[in-house]
């Protein structure tokens, strides 16, 4: 049995409720109407409308205030204006306040049917996007709950079992056997940070960042990254230069997140410049913007694999340095950059080395600024 669409009309003028009730009739819709804004908002809590069409001359609430009230009560309603006022202005503030599309008096039985399949089609699509997202969650959180008890749970048995088994027969064992006791270990450890690689990009919740949100200080989130990705630095011979304008100032976020964001793309761009190189960081603030930007000058990124750069697990068709990789911190800088509202980007070129450019909205200046950061980098 095909379910109808539920149309609601919202208009003073009781010869447009008729008409346009006339023009629907007959076909698969449900239809409600209300004379005013007051009764409209009652309507769509009881009615729960696919489809709504406003007027916005009415008495008592105007129109825009009910496309306000309606969005805010179910975001997911698509709404359209009709009106014999019909100006630029008027369409833009519709607009703004969440109408879909924008219909003048007087329209035709044609124009009214096509507005209508329109704005129920664009309904069905937005249901249909929630509804794929809710189902991608619910296969991300089976998987995660397969990898962590199906998997790692057993592995984790075998592994302490082998380390007992080699204990005790440590006095027994020819060294050919012992070497293949210590690859069985080695694998077996391979495959449980396997396991915990996938389950941390499981793990990334976007509304768990969100909670723990507060002012943070730019600059210290810098120099917690720096120092955090200075022994990789040393060991590879490579100069972290900073190149910060101060005050940086605040962003609305989580701490620990961000940090985990410029130590993924500083540790890619050690692990990808050749021994002797540098890695510089650069800041920029406007009234509205942060950027942070973070060069290497190494092995760089092929034309074919910069789309697909920032995705779960990809690490490219070809080895990008002598340093292996899971393909997923750029991945997970991805997704904490977004909860943040902000958006991170790259410019590369194969053998010429790489920019990655963080952007997240910046708060206006506090009272109290935050203390300024030791961000020196030193060579060694």
């Amino acid at each position: 049995m095909e379910t109808k669409s539920r149309i609601l009309l919202i208009d003073d003028e009781e010869v447009v409720i008729d008409s346009c009730s006339q023009i629907l009739a007959g076909g698969p819709y449900e239809l409600a109407s209300a004379s005013d804004g007051t009764a409209g908002l009652r309507l769509v809590s009881e009615f729960h409308p696919d489809l709504v069409f406003v007027d916005l001359k009415m008495p008592g609430i105007s129109g825009f205030e009910v496309l306000e009230k309606i969005r805010e009560m179910d975001p997911t309603i698509v709404m359209v204006v009709i009106t014999g006022f019909a100006t630029v202005s008027s369409a833009v503030e519709a607009m703004k306040n969440g109408a879909y599309d924008f219909l003048p008096k007087p329209f035709t039985p044609d124009e009214f049917r096509m507005i209508a399949r329109r704005g129920l089609d664009k309904r069905r699509l937005m249901l249909e996007t929630i509804a794929l997202r809710r189902e991608k969650e619910m296969l991300r959180e089976q998987f995660a709950a397969i990898v962590s008890h199906e998997l790692k749970a057993p592995l984790g048995a075998v592994q302490q079992n082998l380390f007992v088994l080699a204990d005790e027969l440590s006095g027994s064992l020819n060294e050919d056997q012992m070497k293949r006791i210590e690859r069985m270990k080695t694998n077996i450890n391979d495959l449980i940070q396997l396991i915990l690689t996938w389950l941390r990009v499981l793990s990334v919740d976007v509304n768990k960042i969100r909670e723990n949100f507060k002012p943070t200080p730019v600059a210290t989130v810098l120099s917690k990254a720096v120092e955090t990705v200075q022994p990789h630095a040393q060991r590879k011979d490579i100069e972290l230069v900073s190149s910060i304008r101060e005050p940086l100032g605040h962003v609305n976020g989580d701490e620990g997140t961000l940090v985990e964001v410029v130590v993924n793309v500083l540790g890619n761009g050690i692990k990808y410049s050749r021994a002797g190189g540098e890695v510089v960081i650069h800041t920029e603030k406007t009234a509205d913007e942060l950027m942070i930007s973070i060069t290497d000058h190494g092995v760089g990124i092929s034309r074919e694999d910069l789309p697909h750069i920032f995705n779960d697990f990809y690490t490219g068709k070809a080895e990008r340095g002598g340093e292996g990789s899971s393909g997923i911190g750029l991945a997970i800088a991805r997704r904490i950059v977004e909860a943040h509202d902000g958006s991170i980007t790259v410019e590369s070129e194969l053998g010429r080395g790489s920019t990655f450019v963080i952007h997240l909205p910046s708060l206006r200046e506090e009272a109290n600024p935050a203390p300024r950061a030791d961000l020196e980098m030193a060579k060694s």
